[in-house]
């Protein structure tokens, strides 16, 4: 009975934290699903929206102001990898690591500090009843946000310009021969994703009162995990679902983070859970995929 009241316990925190989250799902999503480009600037994008974010709230400007403002930081540094990796010519993973390592450097002049507390600063929240809202209010709002983000993502990709973007992940040498312009939608397409990526790092900051340089760190995997359980569970047969997906399994995710610290693990060993979870993940669909394809004989040939 206590291991399941205090299961309970963390269920709200558990859909706050997935909601949160689902961002940078949403984000990790759309490069390595959508343009077929590993892109590992999503963890660099994340603090990045949060210190921008930060820094505008301490400058005096609106929440609202400060989270769109945290957003078009993380879109510039999407652009930024795509454009070392179209003019360099280097691996994508290798572009995202330069841009991210320079990020962390960039955040702490951002701020002028590796950290800074936003408590007595006005929130997207503060709106909401209850001085900032409980559990509730605030599920509901970030709920609200997801929802709109992940309409405006399937509406998008079912336009000319969304279909020329998954014509790129499917075969960019014959998106290319069709006419379009691979660089311009490689680009925007990371832009898109970072932008996703930092809106959920200044979401974040506003959520818990501060922001720290090192917040990205492991949301990478993290994300990974949410859109491969998204994935298992409502599938991605459609661009609908491949969308929803993430959000979805960004919330069971944080359900079984619940767990797994109801079971008595400590916070520091979320990360090698998550490690051996993604892992087992992708075994498992390495083996399926090798189960569902029959071996081919060959056939003797004849004279």
């Amino acid at each position: 009975m206590n291991l399941i009241s205090g299961f309970l316990d963390l269920v709200p925190v558990g859909i706050l934290q997935g909601l949160t989250y689902a961002l940078i799902a949403i984000a990790i999503m759309i490069p390595f699903r959508i343009l077929n480009f590993a892109d590992m600037t999503g963890e660099g994008s994340f603090p990045f929206g949060a210190c921008v974010c930060a820094k505008f709230l301490m400058l005096g400007l609106d929440p609202v102001t400060s989270l769109l403002a945290g957003a078009l930081a993380g879109f510039l540094a999407g652009l930024l990898t795509g454009f070392i990796h179209e003019k360099v010519k280097i691996n994508t993973l290798l572009c995202g690591i330069l841009v991210l390592s320079m990020l962390y450097s960039v955040d702490i002049r951002v701020m002028g500090q590796p950290n800074a507390a936003l408590f007595t600063f006005a929130s997207i929240f503060s709106a909401l009843p209850g001085d900032g809202g409980g559990y509730l209010p605030r599920t509901v709002m970030l709920g609200a946000i997801d929802i709109a983000i992940a309409g405006l993502v399937i509406w998008f990709l079912g336009t000319q310009h969304g279909m020329a973007m998954r014509a790129i992940g499917s075969s960019a040498a014959m998106a290319k021969a069709q006419g379009i312009n691979v660089k311009v939608y490689t680009l925007c397409g990371l832009g898109l994703a970072n932008l996703f990526a930092s809106m959920g790092g200044a979401v974040l900051a506003q959520n818990q009162g501060f922001a720290d340089v090192n917040m990205g760190f492991g949301v990478l995997v993290n994300g990974l995990a949410a859109l491969l359980l998204g994935e298992a569970l409502i599938g991605n047969r459609s661009m609908t679902r491949q969308v929803i997906a993430p959000v979805i399994g960004s919330i069971v995710y944080f359900q079984l983070i619940s767990i797994v610290l109801t079971l008595g693990f400590q916070p520091s060993d979320l990360k090698l859970v998550t490690a051996v979870f993604v892992l087992a993940t992708l075994l498992a669909m390495a083996a399926r995929k090798r189960k569902g394809t029959p071996s081919r004989k060959l056939k003797p040939v004849t004279p």
